[in-house]
């Protein structure tokens, strides 16, 4: 347990609902952690994306912030 968030495919950017079955977290949940700042994401002509290497950032955060 702990290991890094992997792209599938070579994929480095997740759709919303990409990141939220990785993270085990609603979508409207990683909405919301985007909206605020605390998940990295980028814009990508109307679309929003999260770079793999944000959720493995916020899932490291987590962990520091918890011990």
């Amino acid at each position: 347990m702990g290991g890094a968030i992997e792209p599938t495919r070579g994929q480095q950017l997740l759709t919303v609902a990409e990141a939220a079955a990785a993270l085990a977290l609603s979508k409207s949940l990683v909405y919301q952690l985007v909206l605020s700042g605390e998940l990295e994401s980028v814009k990508v002509r109307r679309c929003r994306r999260v770079p793999v290497d944000a959720l493995n950032s916020y899932v490291k955060e987590l962990r520091d912030s918890s011990r």
